[in-house]
Parts: structure tokens; sequence; C-alpha cells
């Protein structure tokens, strides 16, 4: 009987230390004990992040357009995160400085492809990186959003390369219509010697007999230029009726004030690549007057509440401005549009295989974004048409909208 009595406390031990179950006594069958701890449930492993580059002149030249950009970027990706993702994964963020030289970016995007594994690539911020890298994307397969401006960037069609920003041949078609309408016909054109400067002097030159236009004389300038009243005063000796500048570069400001010093008066245009405040202040008070087509962000406030960008412009612009304190670009909107873009994509292909969003991105239709309403497909990499731009103007040192004469 002992032996039994025995067996039974030494049966209940064991089950004390290895179950956590209790004994009334000895012989008795063993009950759960109410007051131990639950066993923990096993913690679920965090969703693996989307890998996204990106390529942003946050220095050099360029640095107008990639600094507002990489911001713009790093404020898309946090605010996304934190209401959860896409479909419950995070995006993972890897931006990387070219320092605005072409060189820099196709290293960058060797990296991203083949040590990160990147599903895109958003950027780079100019045309000339963009080409650098545009055979090096398609070739590995990996998504590329491109945030500059060139046409030749989409056109011819490479399956993996898109762009956001408005095309270089719609902006020289708004400025030939602006000018037809103000009576001008012979004219100057300068541009910086990059990617989108060359690209937009061609666009100029094919385009000009469609709306009656005469290039008198067409001059080109170095990145780094610090006084452009030489080839100023070349244009001006052909006795042109306006200038067109086509740049991107921070030497554009002096063309304005470079003007008014040589008491060359006539009419300034710029192109889309004028979209930046700093532009304007670094110009000064000759500015005054420039015309010029953009995105609707720099004048988002005075649109009417019933325009469909309305809402996209004027949250992108208070949240960028409040968070960063200046001016919100049309070039940090790039990026935006950029990131919105593939985000709505994985959404639609319901995953994140290269192909299957590749293939959602063509197929994305009225996506609001701040440089218009998108509408992708397999022939049209870009989306967008004239209507995505405002004819804008200068006044008093601020952007506003330009109104017929």
């Amino acid at each position: 009987m002992r032996a039994k009595v025995f067996g039974a406390l030494s049966l209940c031990l064991v089950g004390l230390v290895l179950a956590g179950i209790g004994c009334k006594k000895a012989g008795t069958p063993a009950t759960p004990d109410k007051t131990a701890p639950a066993t923990p449930a096993k913690a679920t492993a965090p969703a693996a992040p989307i890998k996204v580059g990106a390529i942003f002149a946050v220095t050099g030249g360029a640095a107008n357009l990639g600094g507002p950009e990489a911001k713009t970027a790093e404020m898309f990706v946090e605010s996304l995160n934190k209401a959860g993702g896409i479909n419950g994964r995070p995006i993972q963020l890897l931006v990387k400085d070219s320092a605005s030289t072409a060189d820099k970016a196709i290293s960058l995007a060797r990296q991203l492809i083949d040590e990160e594994k990147v599903l895109a690539i958003i950027g780079p911020s100019t045309s000339g990186e963009t080409m650098a890298i545009k055979n090096i994307c398609e070739e590995g397969k990996t998504i590329l959003l491109s945030c500059a401006a060139a046409e030749t960037i989409v056109n011819p069609i490479a399956r993996y390369v898109f762009k956001t920003p408005q095309k270089d041949s719609d902006a020289a078609r708004r400025i030939y219509q602006t000018m037809k309408d103000l009576g001008i016909a012979k004219i100057g054109v300068v541009a910086s010697g990059d990617g989108f400067g060359n690209a937009g002097a061609k666009q100029l030159a094919a385009l000009a007999g469609e709306y009656g236009i005469t290039i008198a004389a067409s001059e080109s300038y170095d990145a780094k230029e610090t006084d452009l009243t030489g080839i100023l005063t070349k244009v001006k000796g052909t006795e042109v009726q306006a200038v067109v500048n086509w740049s991107i570069v921070p030497a554009q400001s002096l063309i304005a004030k470079n003007m008014k010093q040589i008491g060359f008066n006539v009419p300034l245009f710029q192109s889309h690549g004028f979209g930046n405040i700093k532009y304007v202040e670094a110009g000064g008070e000759a500015t005054n007057g420039t015309i010029f087509p953009c995105g609707r962000l720099l004048v988002a406030e005075v649109l009417p509440g019933t325009h469909p960008q309305k809402k996209v412009l004027m949250d992108y612009k208070t949240g960028y401005e409040a968070k960063h304190k200046e001016d919100a670009s049309t070039f940090g909107g790039h990026a935006y549009d950029a990131l919105l873009i593939l985000t709505e994509a994985i959404k639609k292909a319901g995953s994140t295989e290269t192909d299957k969003v590749r293939g959602a991105i063509e197929q994305l239709q009225g996506v609001i974004g701040t440089a218009g309403i998108f509408n992708l497909s397999a022939t049209d990499h870009n989306g967008l048409n004239q209507d995505a731009f405002e004819m804008l103007t200068v006044v008093n040192g601020k952007f506003a909208v330009y109104q017929k004469k």
C-alpha cells in the first residue's frame, strides 16, 4: 500500500514539473491549475519587406531635383509603412546618391539589381543618368520608374522602363501655342548641353514648323556656366522676338538676369525644368514675367475645389512643406508619382513578382498623381498628355497661372 501511495506521489511530482498539473491527493486524477500562466502563443515572423531602390541626385549640379525627390520618397514610404505597408508587407527603401553623374548612377544601378535584388528603381533625377541605366534595368528585368523628363526614356518603349514627368514634346507644343497666341514667329533657343537640354532642343526644332515658328539661333551651354551673356548677346544679334531656355541645371537662373543686363527685352520662356522656386530666387527680380509649362503642384492653392488633382496636390504639398520647412517642387512630385504608380501596381497584381507588377503598371488607368492623371498602357509608358500641363508665369517672385493676353 505504501508503495502505491509513493508511486502516485512520484507521478504527481513529475506532472507538476513537466506539465504544471496539480494533485489534490495521492491516487486522485490531476486537474488543471487555473492560476498557472497560459503557454504563450508562438510569435509570428514579421513579413518580409519589399525592396525598392532609389537613385537621386542628392548632391551635385542637379541637387535641386534630387534633394526634394529623396525627401519625398522617404516621406511616402514612412507614411505607407505606418499604415501597414502593402498587403501587410513594408517597403524597404534604399536611397542612393548619384551625385548628379551618369557613371555613379550606373554603378548604383548594378549594385541595386545584382546585390540588393530590388523589385524596382525609382529615379534617376536627370535624363542623362536615366539613359545611362535604361539598358541595365532592361537587361536585368528590373522595373525603372524614372523621375526625368526626356521623351527618349520611353520612346522607343522598353518593357521595364517608365517615367513620371510630362513629355518634353508636349511642353514644346504648349510653349509654341502660347507664342502663336502672342504673334511670336522668330525665336532663339538656348539649352544646357546635357541629356534634358539636348532632348528639348531637338523637340523644339522638330515642332517649330508646325506652329509657324522660325528658330533663328540655337545655342548650348555648360551646366557649370556662371555667365551666359556671351551666348545671349549672339542670340540678341539675330533680332528674335522671344527666347526659349531648356534646362534643369542651376545655370538656367542666369538667363533672365543676363538678358536684363544686356538689355535683351523680349519674352523669356522656360521649359518644365523650371518648376522649382529656387530658380526664381536665384534669378531674382529679372525672372518676373517668365512663362513656362508645368504641372499644377506649384499653383495647387488656386485650383477649383472640383479639380480632380486638388486633394492629392494639397495633401502632398502641405505634408512636404510642414515636414521639411521648404516649398514643394514639381521634382519631388515626380518621386511621389513613381512610388504611387509602383505601389498601385503591386496592389493590382496582388504580387511582387517583377513581371506581374510590370504588367500591372501597363494596366493602370486614372491614377491621380502630382504631374497629372496617369493612363498607362503597353504602348505608353508615361501615361500623360498635354492636359497635364498648365502655363505658368512668375509674378513678384512667385509662381502664378499665366493669363492669356
